[in-house]
C-alpha cells in the first residue's frame, strides 16, 4: 500500500525536475540524431538501452514527437519546438485519417493538440495559417476516432479497439481527449444523409460504458467471483448483435480476472481528465449528463483507491496484481517495489500515468483529496530518482523498469535474468515528462495544465 502519511511540498520537486529535463533533452537529442541516420520507425521500447520498434499499430509516434514538445515547453527551447513542429507534420499527419485504431488521443492530442495549446497560450508566435492547420487536423482526428463506434443500445456504446467491434479497451478512456478537443473546436461527426452525431454525446457514452463494464465496483454486477471494488479489466467483450456484455478479457495482463496495472492507470488518468473537461463546460450543456458524471467519479474513486491499496509503498506497481510470481515475493505490497527481483517485473510506466491521474483527482476533490495528492506526489518523487530515472547517457530511455507486453515476452530480458528490468517504453518516458510539466504548472503564476487550454469555437447548441 502506498504510504500517504506524510505530505510532500511542491518545493521538493524543483531540483529533481530540473535534473530530469537536463537528462531528458540529451536523450531526445541522441534519439533524433540516430533517426536521421537510421530508418525512421515508430520507437516502442528499449532493448539493452536502445529504442527499437515493434509492429502492432504504430501508436507510439505521438509520444515520441510529443516528448519534444513537452521538452520545448518545460525548458523554453526553440530547438525542440522546431524539431517537434517538423516531426508532427512528417510523422503524425498520416494518423489523422486512420480509422483502424483507438488511439487518436495518444497520437494527435500529444502533437497537434499540444501545438494548438502552445500557440493559444502564447508560447508560439501566432500565425493564422499555422493555427488553422492544427485546428483542421484536430477536427479530422476527433471525427475519425468517434466514427469507430459500436452501438449497444440502452444509452451505451463505445469506441472499439483494434481487435474489432466487440472489444472495449480500458486504454481508450484517454483517447477521448481527441473527441473533447474536436467538440470544443465546433466539430461534429457527419454520417449517411448528413446525419449528425454529437462528439460530446459519444465521449460521455464511451466514458459511461467504460465505468460500467471495465471498472469493478465490488457489488457483483459483473457476475463473477472477482468483482473487487476498483479492480479493472483491460478489455470488455460484447455480443455486437444483441448489444449484451459477455465477459472480461485482457491482451496485456495476466488474466481477465486480475488487474493489468497499466490499464488501471489509464482509467485513473483518463477519468480524471474527463471529469475536469466536463466541469469546464456550461452547466446547461452538462445537465443531461449529471448522472453519468457521478458514475465516472465513482469509478475513478474506486480505481484510485485500488491502486493505492494494491501497490507497493513507493508507488510503483508490479505489472499485474494477479501475476503468479507475486506469491514468492513476501509482503510485496507492504514494502517498496523491487525492480531487480527474479519473479515478476514492475511497470514504472503505469506509475507515471497513474501519478498524474491521482494528482488531478486530488485537485478535483479539494480538501477531501489530500490522500490522492500525497499518493501522486509520492509516486512522482520515486520516479524522479534512481533506480527509475536513467542517468546512463548511453541508455536512450528516460524512465527505467517499464514493460510493454510481458505475456508475449516482447520485453528484453538481460542475460542471466528471469524477467525484464532496466528498460524503457516510449509512453513511460512521455508520461514522466508530462507528469513533471504538470507539477511545474501547479505554480500560482502558471495556468493549470489541461489539454483544453486553447481558444474554443462555441459548439452548436450552447446558446439554446
Amino acid at each position: 500500500m502506498i504510504d500517504t502519511s506524510e505530505f510532500i511540498p511542491l518545493g521538493v520537486f524543483k531540483k529533481p525536475i530540473a535534473r530530469m529535463w537536463e537528462i531528458s533533452g540529451k536523450k531526445l537529442h541522441a534519439i533524433e540524431e540516430r533517426l536521421l541516420e537510421d530508418e525512421d520507425k515508430a520507437l516502442v521500447y528499449t532493448r539493452n538501452g536502445r529504442y527499437t520498434s515493434q509492429g502492432w499499430t504504430d501508436w507510439t509516434r505521438g509520444f515520441q514527437v510529443g516528448s519534444m514538445l513537452l521538452q520545448a515547453e518545460a525548458t523554453d527551447s526553440g530547438f525542440f519546438l522546431e524539431w517537434g513542429r517538423i516531426a508532427t507534420m512528417r510523422r503524425i499527419q498520416h494518423h489523422l485519417t486512420h480509422f483502424g485504431v483507438h488511439d487518436h488521443g495518444f497520437t494527435t492530442t500529444s502533437t497537434f493538440g499540444a501545438l494548438l495549446r502552445l500557440m493559444d497560450e502564447h508560447f508560439i508566435e501566432y500565425n493564422e495559417w499555422e493555427r488553422n492547420c492544427y485546428v483542421q487536423a484536430l477536427l479530422t482526428s476527433g471525427s475519425v476516432q468517434a466514427h469507430r463506434w459500436t452501438e449497444l443500445g440502452g444509452g451505451y456504446g463505445f469506441i472499439h479497439s483494434f481487435n474489432g467491434p466487440h472489444s472495449l479497451f480500458a486504454d481508450t478512456i484517454r483517447s477521448l481527449r481527441a473527441l473533447a478537443i474536436a467538440y470544443l473546436l465546433g466539430g461534429v461527426l457527419r454520417g449517411e444523409q448528413d446525419k449528425e452525431y454529437s462528439l460530446l454525446e459519444r465521449l460521455v457514452t464511451h466514458a459511461q460504458t467504460t465505468s460500467e463494464y471495465i471498472v469493478f465496483r465490488g457489488g457483483g454486477e459483473k457476475t463473477d467471483g472477482y468483482d473487487v471494488r476498483g479492480r479493472v479489466a483491460h478489455e470488455a467483450i460484447f455480443n455486437v448483435r444483441t448489444g449484451t456484455y459477455r465477459c472480461p478479457s485482457t491482451q496485456q495482463g495476466y488474466s481477465p480476472f486480475s488487474t493489468w496495472t497499466r490499464g488501471l492507470a489509464w482509467i485513473i488518468l483518463g477519468c480524471a481528465e474527463i471529469l475536469e473537461f466536463l466541469d469546464m463546460l456550461p452547466k446547461r450543456v452538462t445537465r443531461p449528463y449529471r448522472k453519468v458524471q457521478a458514475e465516472i467519479q465513482m469509478a475513478l474513486w474506486a480505481a484510485a483507491d485500488y491502486y493505492i491499496e494494491s501497490t507497493p509503498t513507493c508507488g510503483v506497481p508490479y505489472w499485474d496484481t494477479g501475476a503468479p510470481g507475486l506469491k514468492d515475493l513476501s509482503n510485496w505490497s507492504e514494502r517498496d517495489a523491487d525492480p531487480f527481483n527474479d519473479k515478476e517485473p514492475v511497470d514504472s510506466s503505469a506509475a507515471a500515468i497513474a501519478a498524474q491521474g491521482l494528482l488531478r483527482l486530488g485537485k478535483i476533490m479539494g480538501k477531501d483529496g489530500r490522500r490522492y495528492t500525497i499518493a501522486g506526489r509520492k509516486i512522482a518523487l520515486t520516479l524522479l530518482h534512481e533506480p527509475y530515472l536513467s542517468l546512463d547517457p548511453a541508455h536512450e530511455g528516460l524512465l527505467l523498469h517499464s514493460v510493454y507486453h510481458w505475456p508475449r515476452r516482447w520485453d528484453y530480458v538481460p542475460d542471466g535474468a528471469n524477467i525484464p528490468h532496466g528498460e524503457s517504453v516510449m509512453w513511460g518516458d512521455y508520461h514522466l515528462r508530462e507528469l513533471a510539466l504538470y507539477l511545474q504548472r501547479l505554480s500560482p503564476k502558471r495556468p493549470y495544465y489541461s489539454f483544453a487550454n486553447f481558444y474554443w469555437n462555441v459548439p452548436v447548441g450552447w446558446d439554446d
